[in-house]
């Protein structure tokens, strides 16, 4: 059987190799940014026939399209692995805690070291919340706006509407008394 040392070792070279892999991602990606800053596209202009013409999606600006900032390589290589192993690390305990009494004899260092790793967590966990809770806001403030603006836009057609009837009644009227 597993000892609970061995267990931890593998968690550990797991998390090692989640590591190794994002930071690779991450280069991969800037040595492709560099590439493209050094060596622009060549874009080949295609000879179509004019039905077969379509609109082309507007392009965005380079501000819209940042690429990969500091915030970003922080998330996955800090944030990401901190909040996986202190959720991993605190279930192995529990899970080992009810089966081995050896961990319950030490389950003051582990309490420790899941406060240690649960306080940097917690923080990472309480921005996300916070980030989440903004583009909610958001969204629920463009929905306002998108009601109104539709209530608005009904309210003027309504009234467009009321107003060539009127106008229509009264060129009616005009021409009767003309008879």
């Amino acid at each position: 059987m597993i000892e609970w040392i061995e267990i931890l070792e593998i968690l550990a070279v797991v998390m090692a190799l989640m590591g190794v892999i994002i930071c690779l991602g991450v280069l991969v990606n800037f040595a492709r940014q560099a590439l493209k800053q050094v060596r622009p596209e060549v874009k080949v202009v295609k000879v179509v026939k004019v039905k077969e013409i379509k609109k082309e999606k507007p392009t965005m600006s380079k501000e819209a399209s940042e690429g990969i900032t500091f915030n970003d390589i922080f998330m996955f290589m800090i944030a990401v692995p901190l909040v996986l192993l202190w959720v991993g690390f605190a279930g192995f305990v529990i899970h080992t805690g009810l089966n081995n009494s050896a961990v319950l004899e030490n389950i003051e260092a582990y309490t420790t070291l899941i406060a240690i790793l649960g306080g940097p967590a917690l923080l990472i966990i309480k921005d996300a919340l916070d980030v989440w809770k903004q583009e909610q806001a958001e969204k629920t403030a463009f929905y306002k706006v998108k009601a109104q603006s539709v209530i608005d836009y009904n309210d003027s057609m309504q009234k467009q509407a009321q107003m060539i009837e009127a106008k229509a009644q009264e060129q009616e009227h005009k021409i009767e008394n003309k008879k």
